[in-house]
């Protein structure tokens, strides 16, 4: 390529204009990092070993938990050295992958969290073709088409911002290989390259986001028709723990990417940033762990399999 003339290796800034708090970050960043690793593990794991959570909704579940793994191992890692290194240069080569990666697994998520939103209108607006409409065969193609597109529409992302040339500074004012931090240190127009971008992140964001708050106009309108207090208190717990995630994911997402790349303001967009790419993974498991009863009940059968005792109210 012929950016490899020119810069070979950018210098992540990071956080390092906060100095000496750096390593009170790098603390928090490490606790929270593991909480992350072990509240997904942990989640798979009990989705996998526990039969009665053999369904559609903890099938999606736990791919969301896994691709959420793989999203923080992308980011993070590189993250926590660099808050104790002086040297923060990354490879043009690895630069580039970290931002496929990243997107990939973002994509992905926000895919998978649009089709965790039409199997709760399956299940409760079609509950005598649930069986059908979610089988394990559509379960399969469906999860497979998230993660597919996912990573079709980040190579097209990354190849949009690292086919421009790039021979003046090296410096990315972020803490990873983002999109609008990169695609400044360019040395030709962007507009086209940024446009592109700007409504590949448009089909992302806004068509699942439409397509959840359709189903739920389905699922308010049939949960009201629950004859049932008890019936419409269980129709909505279903549906809570996924509508949490779903407002700081895509409203976080959408603060840094439906916007055009000219309005960027580094400072805001690392705090937002940190939001989705820390706080939506560790609270996934969390969520779903606090909430969901189910899930609570099979994490107390694993642990007392394993020899420990949990108290249940």
């Amino acid at each position: 390529m012929a950016n490899s003339s020119c810069v070979t290796e950018f210098f992540l800034l990071g956080f390092s204009s906060l100095g000496d708090l750096q390593l009170v970050l790098f603390v928090i960043f490490l606790c929270l990092y593991l909480i992350i690793l072990s509240g997904n593990i942990t989640i798979i794991s009990v989705i996998r070993l526990d039969h009665s959570l053999h369904t559609p909704m903890y099938f999606f579940l736990s791919v969301l938990s896994t691709s959420e793994i793989f999203y923080t191992i992308v980011i993070l890692p590189k993250m926590l050295v660099n808050l104790l290194s002086v040297l923060r240069t990354i490879s043009f080569v690895s630069c580039a992958s970290q931002m496929y990666f990243f997107l990939g697994f973002a994509v992905t998520n926000c895919l998978l969290l649009g089709v965790m939103g039409y199997d709760r209108y399956a299940a409760i607006c079609q509950p005598l073709h649930y069986p059908i409409l979610m089988s394990w065969r559509v379960c399969g193609q469906l999860a497979a088409t998230c993660i597919v597109n996912g990573f079709l529409i980040s190579l097209a992302g990354t190849t949009l911002v690292f086919s421009l040339p790039f021979c003046g500074s090296n410096k990315v004012d972020h803490y990873f290989c983002d999109i609008s931090p990169v695609i400044h240190l360019a040395s030709a127009e962007t507009y086209i390259n940024q446009l592109v971008i700007f409504i590949c992140g448009i089909l992302v964001l806004v068509v699942p986001l439409t397509c959840i708050c359709i189903s739920y106009g389905f699922i308010v309108s049939t949960i009201l028709k629950i004859p049932s207090t008890e019936g419409k208190q269980k129709a909505f717990s279903t549906c809570a723990s996924h509508l949490i995630v779903v407002i700081v994911h895509y409203g976080c997402a959408s603060f840094v990417y439906l916007r055009p790349s000219a309005k960027y303001t580094s400072g805001k967009d690392r705090l937002v940033t940190v939001t989705y790419t820390i706080i939506t993974p560790l609270l996934n498991p969390m969520v779903y762990s606090l909430r969901n009863k189910d899930v609570q009940l099979a994490i107390r059968k694993m642990l007392g399999k394993t020899g420990f005792s949990v108290k249940t109210s």
